[in-house]
C-alpha cells in the first residue's frame, strides 16, 4: 500500500462515521496530509480514542458525538465547524448501517432506520454545510457495490445507497463550480461493519473477485483522498468503484 499523501495543510475535513473501519482510515490519511479534522460519530469514547491515535492535537482534530439521523444534530455540527474552522474544504459523510434483514420480514422501523442514517443523515448535514463550503471544496459520498447490482438481504441498504448516487449527481450540478461532488462505491471491504457477512461469504467474494482478495479500508480512503485532491480537479458527478473487480460496471 502506497504511503503517498496529498498536501491538505490548512484545509478542513468534516467526516461522519469516523470510528468505523473506512472512517478511521480516512481520518488517518487526511490527518497525515495535514488537514484539520472534525470527526463525528455516536460513541464519544471511541472518538476520544481515535483522536489520541491521530496525535490528540485539539487545534487540528476535534470530535463531536451525535446521531447523524437527527436534523438538530446536523445544525449543531454546522455551528461547531463554523466556530472552530470558519469553513469546510472536504465533506465525507461516511456514517452508515448495514444490517442483514430479508425483505419478506423487514419491518417499517428497520426500513426507516436504515434510510434515516444512510440517506437522510447525508442530506441533513450536507444541506447545512453548503454556506460553509469553500472555493475548490469537495464532497465524497460513500455508496456501495450494492447500489449497482442489488444486495442480499439488505434491500433497505441497497436502496439508500442507490439514492445516494442520484443525490450525488444532482447536487454536483447545483453546487458547481465552487464544489465538486463525487461518490465512491466500495465492494466487500474487511471492516467491523462487514464482519457478520464475511463469516459466510468471505471465500465466495474472494473467488468472484478479479484480484482474488477482499478490499482494505485504506484502499477506499486512498480513493476518497484522490477525489478530494487537486488531481481530481476536473472530476465531478462521478462514481469511483473500489471493489477489486467483484463487480464490473458497464
Amino acid at each position: 500500500m502506497s504511503t503517498a499523501r496529498y498536501d491538505f495543510t490548512g484545509r478542513t475535513l468534516v467526516l461522519t462515521g469516523a470510528t468505523g473501519g473506512i472512517g478511521r482510515a480516512v481520518a488517518r490519511r487526511f490527518a497525515g496530509s495535514g488537514a484539520n479534522l472534525l470527526l463525528i460519530d455516536l460513541d464519544p469514547d471511541a472518538l476520544a480514542e481515535l483522536s489520541r491515535t491521530l496525535g490528540g492535537d485539539a487545534a487540528r482534530v476535534r470530535t463531536l458525538a451525535l446521531d447523524v439521523s437527527d436534523p438538530d444534530a446536523a445544525d449543531m455540527a454546522a455551528r461547531h465547524v463554523a466556530q472552530a474552522y470558519g469553513g469546510v474544504d472536504f465533506l465525507v459523510p461516511s456514517a452508515g448501517i448495514y444490517l442483514a434483514e430479508p425483505f419478506a420480514g423487514m419491518t417499517d422501523a428497520q426500513w426507516r432506520r436504515t434510510l434515516a442514517v444512510n440517506l437522510d443523515g447525508v442530506f441533513y448535514l450536507t444541506r447545512r454545510l453548503v454556506p460553509l463550503l469553500r472555493e475548490g471544496s469537495a464532497i465524497v459520498n460513500l455508496s456501495s457495490m450494492a447500489a449497482h447490482r442489488g444486495a442480499f438481504y439488505n434491500a433497505h441498504y441497497s436502496a439508500s445507497k442507490g439514492a445516494l448516487l442520484s443525490f450525488t449527481r444532482s447536487i454536483a450540478r447545483e453546487l458547481a463550480p465552487r464544489t465538486r461532488v463525487n461518490a465512491v462505491s466500495p465492494g466487500v471491504i474487511e471492516t467491523p461493519m462487514t464482519a457478520e457477512l464475511l463469516k459466510t461469504r468471505a471465500e465466495e467474494s474472494r473467488q468472484q473477485s478479479i484480484l482474488k482478495r477482499l478490499g482494505r479500508a485504506e484502499e477506499v480512503a486512498a480513493a476518497i483522498a484522490f477525489l478530494c485532491s487537486d488531481d481530481a480537479a476536473f472530476i465531478t458527478a462521478e462514481v469511483l468503484h473500489v471493489n477489486g473487480g467483484l463487480y464490473v460496471a458497464g
